[in-house]
C-alpha cells in the first residue's frame, strides 16, 4: 500500500473530516500526504482551529499498520481516491468517497459504462418486485452490473435477481463492511460475494449504522451508476434522495409505470413528472446506450466473420465507433472501412446512430 493510501486511510478514519473537506485539503495541499504531514497552523486554514488540533490529536495516536492487518484480517481491501483502481465514475462526482472498502471482488466496480442502480422502497408491492426482477434479469444478461442498496424490498430482489442471473452485483452499505444490515440479509451479502460482486462502503470497519449514513450511502449509488431505475417508492422514499444525486451528478433516472391506486407509485411517477425517462421494458435502456450484443452471442456473431470485418466488429464489441475511429483502431483505409461497413449494415449486423457512430445489432 502507498504513502497516500495511508494517508487517506487516516483521513478516513477521523471524525469531522468528510469528503467535502478532504477534496478541500487535497486541493489545498497537492495531495493527501502532504495535508496529513501539514504543520497545525497550516490546516487551520482550511479545517478552522479547533478541527485542525483535533484532528493532530487524532495522528498522534493513529496505527496505519495496526489498521491495515484488521483490514487483512477481515478480508476487507481498500481503495483511496487517487488510486488506479477507484472506479473512475466515482471519483468524477463532487464529494467522492475519501476511500472505498470493499469485500469481495473489486474488478466488479470497472464495469463503468454497463453500471446500472435499481432502487426502490423496502414495502416492495408484488408488482414492483415483479418489475425489479424482470428489469435486473434483461439487464444482466446485456453485461450490466447492478448497483444497489442491500435494503429489504426492491434492493434485495435486484441483488438477488441479479446473482440467480449470474451477474455481478454491487451492494453499497451505510455502514461498515463488516456489519450486515438488514440482518435478514446474511445470505444474500455471502452470496453476492461469492458470484464475484463486492459489498462497499465509504466507512470504515465497524461503524455502525444511523439513519444520515444512508442519504450518503445513496450518493454513492448513483455515483457509480450511469443510469438508475427507481421502481417504488412514497413520498418520503430514500429512493427520491438517490435520484436527486443521480440527477446532480448527470446520470439517467429512469422510472417504470406503477399503479395509481398504490402508495409506492409517488416516487416514479414524481420523478416523470419531473423529466426522468419512462422504462416501459428493459429495452428502453439497453437501447439508450446502444448496447445491442448480449454476451452470449458473442461468440456467436463472429464465428462468421474474418479479416477488417472481424475487426470491426471486435471493436464495436466495446463500443460504437465512427468510420474515423475505426481507421485509427483498426489501421486500415477509410475506403476500405466504408466499404466494410455498408455490407455489414446490408447485413443487419450493424447500424448507425444519430451521432454517425456504428454499433452492433442484436443477432
Amino acid at each position: 500500500m502507498d504513502t497516500s493510501t495511508y494517508s487517506s486511510l487516516a483521513f478516513s478514519y477521523c471524525l469531522g473530516i468528510g469528503p467535502v473537506r478532504f477534496k478541500q485539503l487535497r486541493a489545498h495541499f497537492g495531495s493527501a500526504d502532504n495535508a496529513y504531514n501539514a504543520k497545525e497552523s497550516e490546516l487551520a486554514t482550511i479545517l478552522g482551529a479547533k478541527l485542525a488540533h483535533d484532528f493532530i490529536i487524532f495522528r498522534s495516536s493513529f496505527k496505519s499498520d495496526s489498521i491495515i492487518s484488521q483490514l487483512s484480517t477481515k478480508h476487507i481491501q481498500v481503495i483511496s481516491l487517487g488510486q488506479d483502481a477507484y472506479p473512475k465514475q466515482l471519483a468524477q462526482i463532487s464529494d467522492p468517497p475519501i476511500c472505498l472498502y470493499v469485500k469481495g471482488n473489486v474488478k466488479a466496480l470497472h464495469n463503468a459504462d454497463k453500471m446500472f442502480g435499481i432502487v426502490g422502497t423496502r414495502k416492495a408491492s408484488s408488482y414492483g418486485l415483479q418489475v425489479t426482477q424482470i428489469f435486473t434479469k434483461e439487464l444482466v444478461a446485456y453485461g450490466f452490473t447492478i448497483v444497489s442498496g442491500l435494503a429489504l424490498g426492491i434492493d434485495s430482489k435486484a441483488h438477488t435477481t441479479c446473482v440467480e442471473a449470474g451477474g455481478a452485483t454491487i451492494a453499497v452499505l451505510g455502514c461498515g463492511v463488516d456489519i450486515i444490515y438488514p440482518t435478514a440479509n446474511k445470505q444474500l451479502y455471502k452470496h453476492i460475494i461469492e458470484s464475484g460482486g463486492a459489498i462497499i462502503s465509504e466507512f470504515p470497519p465497524g461503524h455502525t449504522v444511523s439513519p444520515g449514513l444512508f442519504i450518503a450511502r445513496n450518493r454513492i449509488i448513483a455515483g457509480l451508476s450511469r443510469g438508475i431505475l427507481v421502481v417504488e417508492g412514497a413520498k418520503n422514499s430514500g429512493a427520491l434522495t438517490t435520484a436527486r444525486y443521480a440527477a446532480e451528478q448527470g446520470r439517467d433516472v429512469f422510472a417504470p409505470p406503477v399503479p395509481m391506486t398504490s402508495t409506492m407509485s409517488f416516487a416514479p411517477h414524481l420523478l416523470l413528472k419531473e423529466g426522468a425517462r419512462l422504462a416501459l421494458s428493459p429495452t428502453d435502456i439497453i437501447e439508450e446506450y446502444g448496447v445491442f450484443v448480449t454476451k452470449k452471442t458473442i461468440d456467436t456473431v463472429l464465428a462468421h466473420f474474418t479479416g477488417i470485418s472481424r475487426d470491426i466488429i471486435e471493436r464495436l464489441l466495446i463500443e460504437a465507433a465512427s468510420p474515423d475511429d475505426l481507421k485509427l483502431l483498426v489501421k486500415k483505409p477509410i475506403i476500405d472501412i466504408l466499404n466494410c461497413l455498408s455490407r455489414l449494415e446490408l447485413e443487419n449486423i450493424v447500424a448507425k446512430n444519430s451521432e454517425g457512430k456504428y454499433y452492433l445489432l442484436a443477432q
